[in-house]
């Protein structure tokens, strides 16, 4: 391609990038009574009973539907089905299998959730009330039933409508890319019997104010029978089958080509840049883009805003992002239903297909697709004169491979791992707490610490990003953690992503990159390559005078737990007493071009 029609194609794709907000505009208008049947008993196809609560409008008409499947108590979302009822939907609101008034044995990850799901679309769509046409909500655990349901094919099935989802395994939750993350350990506890596992007032139930405590006690296998559970058999399993292959996990995967090949339904999606399950939205908008079933499935939505986990306020952890951050989340997606179950021709399939709002700038931008086309990936170079440890190191980024090849060093010990500024954070919600200040976090000589000098002009990242790393360790295993953070003039050190990789799961053959399905041995003090796909993308204007900042650890605890190094098949079946201290090496210049990899957009039209 010439660089003259580069530069016309580049100009046209940001012509067509701009500045506008997901307005759900008009939608169903709130019109009927309803009428309310609860704990309706739906018999699956191994004769288990799962209990409904089924909203109807007062009306004699055939209608459509939606259905909720979640194992959280399917009283509370009672509200919701209620507004979406009174705009002429029939709102099905299922107990998962196992649990509240649910038969069966309840395990988060077991296949029969998925036939479950197949199972109450078409028993929903033979009901006399229901004009055959079947859609799915939900957020969270709501969003994996959704697309485990999905992957199923039900003939009935229209559309869904999946918040905040969570990719398959070893992607987000229980594992990321190989190392352990401690909330789900507080979410497991919680689920740990057919009804919501209380210990107190807090995080996930009360276990979140414990995670202090709790998570120093190893072998990780055992943290529920220490915090007093006795009721989840399955939990086990998380830790003894710790590859992608195994049978747990592979039976209810839903990702992947041989799983999006089938799915027939189009899916709008919805995320936010620091939402503890970030990576499942843009990972099925490109697997279903690229490999859907059907021409509906193949021309995905997603919406990414500047939200924790399902949280789609203005302001989050004290930042207030504007007016505009805020969305009618409901109205975007009874507005999505009013098209695809009713029939309306309201512009939905007009609709740019992505939104993105820009930190820093607090905009919205409407995009033709994800990653964004117009987006000029720009490797930023690690250097530094030997010493780049903590915030008065004396390393820089720069996008020039540095001319001197060098190395940092720095210490990790399992026993005393390096704090994320989550857990301290007042009003924490037990995960990400949006753009927390690091500066306590890399005080210490356990962080390497890379920026670049106070910016000239503004410079927009928006999109996925990587880093190559390569690294050294003295032990057998260890992690590798690298976080992108914007300084402000004044000190202000704000994290915005950060990637991460467990050393034993690099892919040799893939220039180190993660493999869920497999673990490879490393040698002590041999440098390798690492490349970190970081879990959550981002969408920030580094304003003039601010910094890039890298700063690459191996704990960050208790968000992740600790990586004892030891080198074993399966780090939750090692003693603390068996840690190893990793004497780490992050090698850079030349011959060895560490670098982080950032999707810089050229400047917007305003």
């Amino acid at each position: 391609m010439s660089k003259l029609v580069a530069a016309l194609f580049l100009n046209l794709v940001c012509a067509i990038a701009f500045a506008q907000a997901p307005n759900p505009g008009s939608y169903s208008a709130a019109r009927y009574d309803l009428i309310e049947r609860r704990g309706v008993g739906i018999t699956m196809r191994d004769g288990v009973r799962l209990s409904a609560d089924i909203y109807t409008p007062d009306a004699t008409e055939k209608w459509p539907a939606i259905l909720n499947i979640l194992p959280y108590n399917r009283g509370i979302v009672r509200e919701d089905a209620r507004w979406y009822a009174k705009r002429g939907y029939v709102v099905v609101v299922v107990d998962s299998r196992g649990t509240y008034n649910s038969e069966g044995v309840f395990d988060p990850f077991d296949p029969k959730h998925k036939s479950d799901g197949y199972d109450l679309v078409e028993w929903i769509a033979h009901q006399p009330w229901s004009s055959g046409k079947v859609g799915m909500m939900g957020a969270s655990y709501g969003g994996w039933t959704q697309w485990w349901t999905a992957s199923t094919v039900p003939p009935h099935l229209v559309a869904i409508a999946p918040e905040g989802a969570p990719p398959d395994a070893f992607e987000n939750i229980p594992y990321q890319n190989g190392a352990l993350v401690g909330w789900i350990l507080d979410w497991a506890a919680l689920m740990s019997g057919r009804t919501l596992q209380l210990t107190g007032d807090g995080r996930y139930g009360g276990w979140g104010e414990r995670r202090l405590q709790d998570y120093k006690h190893t072998p990780y296998i055992d943290i529920n029978a220490q915090r007093g559970l006795e009721s989840a058999p399955w939990l086990p399993q998380w830790y003894r089958q710790n590859k992608s292959t195994d049978p747990y996990w592979a039976a209810i995967a839903y990702q992947g080509e041989s799983h999006y090949s089938q799915m027939t339904v189009p899916s709008l999606a919805f995320t936010g840049w620091f939402d503890v399950d970030y990576p499942g939205s843009p990972m099925n908008y490109i697997g279903m883009k690229k490999f859907g079933a059907t021409p509906g499935a193949r021309r995905p939505s997603m919406i990414i805003g500047p939200w924790t986990h399902v949280n789609y306020k203005r302001e989050i952890s004290g930042v207030d992002f504007g007016p505009d951050a805020a969305l009618d989340v409901h109205g975007y997606i009874v507005r999505w239903f009013d098209h695809f179950l009713k029939g309306v021709d309201n512009g939905v399939e007009k609709d740019p297909p992505v939104y993105v709002f820009v930190m820093g700038e607090n905009r919205w931008h409407a995009e033709q697709d994800w990653p964004l086309p117009e987006a000029v990936p720009t490797k930023y170079y690690l250097g530094s004169g030997g010493h780049a440890n903590s915030l008065s190191g004396d390393g820089v980024l720069t996008i020039e491979v540095p001319r001197k090849q060098a190395v940092d060093r720095y210490v990790y010990d399992p026993k005393t791992p390096t704090l994320d500024p989550y857990d301290g954070f007042p009003g924490s919600t037990g995960g990400i707490d949006a753009a927390l200040d690091t500066r306590s976090s890399a005080s210490g000589n356990d962080v390497l610490v890379y920026q670049t000098p106070p910016l000239a002009s503004a410079v927009e990242v928006t999109g996925p990003i990587e880093a190559t790393l390569y690294a050294a360790t003295s032990a057998r295993d260890t992690d590798w953690m690298v976080r992108l953070v914007d300084v402000q003039p004044d000190g202000r050190s704000m994290l915005l992503t950060e990637g991460v990789i467990r050393a034993r799961s690099r892919d040799p053959a893939h220039e180190g990159r993660f493999n869920a399905a497999q673990l490879s041995p490393i040698e002590p003090d041999h440098i390798y390559p690492y490349t970190l796909h970081f879990w959550r993308g981002t969408g920030n204007l580094f304003q003039p005078g601010h910094r890039i900042r890298i700063e690459i650890s191996s704990s960050w605890f208790p968000y992740h737990l600790p990586n004892l190094n030891t080198g074993a098949d399966n780090l939750a079946l090692v003693s603390m007493q068996d840690a190893v201290v990793a004497h780490q090496k992050i090698y850079h210049g030349p011959a060895y071009p560490s670098n982080v990899e950032l999707p810089i957009v050229p400047r917007r039209k305003q």
